[in-house]
C-alpha cells in the first residue's frame, strides 16, 4: 500500500471515530477512548504529511487533533497541536499559521501561561515581518509579548521585544515612541553591571531619533544623557552625535559625511543607523543623498 493510501485510510478512520462520538454530551470512558485514538491518528497523519513536506495537509491534521483535544478538555495538548499546526502552515499559508498560533495563545493565556503566550506572539510578529510584511501588526505583537514578559518579571525578554518596537517605530517616523523605549531600556541598562556597556547604544539611538525631530531636541537630549550616564560622554557614539550637531548647525554637508565615514571605518553602520543618518543629512541644505 502506498504512503498516500495509508494516510487516506488513517485519516478516514480518525474522522469516523471522532464523528461517532462527536454528539455524545457525557464523556463516557468508551467515548473518550475513541476520541483519544482519533487524536493519535490525526497526529500520526500530520507527522507523515510533514515528512512528505505537505505542509497544509499537516497543518490541517494538527488542527483536527487540537479540536479533539479540546473535546477531551486537554487544554495543554490542544495548544501544543495548534502550535504544531502553526509551524506547519508557516511554510505554506502564513495567515493560517497566525490563526493557529492565536488559538494556542488564547488557551495559554486562559491557563495563565503568559511566558509561553509571549513566545508565540513573537512568532506571529516574525511572520508579519518577513512573510506578510505588515510592520504595524508586527509592532502590536511585539508590544503584547513585552507586556506578558513584564508581567512575569522577564525583563530581559521584554526589553528585546521593546527594542524591536523602537526600531520599527523609528523607521515609521514614530520618533517619540522610539525615544521613550530607548530611554527606558537605556536607563535600566546603565544600572546593571552586566548591561551598562549597551546603555550608550540606546542613548545614541534615542539621540538620533531626537535629531530626526529637531536639532535642538537632540542637543538637549545629549546633555541629559551625559548627566545621567557620564560614561556616554567618552563613547564614540556621543562624539559622533556632537560632530553631526556641529555640522548641521553650520549646514556643512562635507563635515557631516566625513564624520559618518570616520565612524563607519571602526563601527560598521547597520541598515537602521544608515536610514536615520540619511534622514538627518537630508535636512542639511545641498545634501548629496549619500553617506559615504
Amino acid at each position: 500500500m502506498s504512503s498516500s493510501m495509508a494516510l487516506d485510510d488513517a485519516l478516514g478512520q480518525a474522522r469516523e471515530e471522532a464523528r461517532s462520538e462527536k454528539l455524545s454530551l457525557a464523556p463516557i470512558a468508551r467515548g473518550s477512548s475513541k476520541i483519544e485514538e482519533a487524536c493519535e491518528i490525526y497526529s500520526r497523519a500530520a507527522n507523515m504529511f510533514k515528512m512528505a513536506k505537505s505542509w497544509s495537509a499537516a497543518g490541517n491534521a494538527f488542527c483536527q487533533a487540537a479540536q479533539l483535544h479540546l473535546q477531551l478538555q486537554s487544554k495543554h495538548d490542544a495548544a501544543t497541536s495548534f502550535v504544531d499546526a502553526g509551524n506547519a502552515f508557516k511554510k505554506a499559508d502564513p495567515q493560517e499559521a497566525i490563526n493557529c498560533l492565536m488559538r494556542a495563545i488564547e488557551i495559554y493565556t486562559d491557563m495563565g501561561r503568559f511566558t509561553i503566550a509571549a513566545k508565540h506572539h513573537i512568532s506571529i510578529a516574525e511572520i508579519y515581518e518577513t512573510e506578510l510584511v505588515d510592520i504595524e501588526k508586527a509592532i502590536a505583537h511585539y508590544e503584547q509579548s513585552a507586556d506578558y514578559y513584564k508581567g512575569e518579571e522577564s525583563n530581559s525578554s521584554a526589553n528585546k521585544c521593546l527594542l524591536k518596537v523602537a526600531g520599527y517605530a523609528a523607521q515609521l517616523e514614530q520618533y517619540q515612541k522610539a525615544i521613550e523605549i530607548y530611554e527606558q531600556v537605556g536607563t535600566n541598562a546603565m544600572d546593571s553591571p552586566l548591561l551598562k556597556y549597551s546603555a550608550k547604544d540606546y542613548f545614541f539611538k534615542a539621540a538620533l531619533c531626537h535629531f530626526c525631530i529637531d536639532m535642538l531636541n537632540a542637543k538637549l537630549a545629549v546633555q541629559k544623557y551625559e548627566e545621567m550616564f557620564p560614561a556616554f560622554s567618552d563613547s564614540r557614539e556621543c562624539k559622533l552625535v556632537k560632530k553631526l550637531l556641529d555640522a548641521h548647525e553650520e549646514q556643512n554637508v562635507d563635515s557631516y559625511t566625513e564624520s559618518v565615514k570616520e565612524y563607519d571605518t571602526i563601527s560598521r553602520l547597520d541598515q537602521w543607523l544608515t536610514t536615520m543618518l540619511l534622514r538627518i543629512k537630508k535636512t542639511i541644505q545641498g545634501d548629496e543623498e549619500d553617506l559615504r
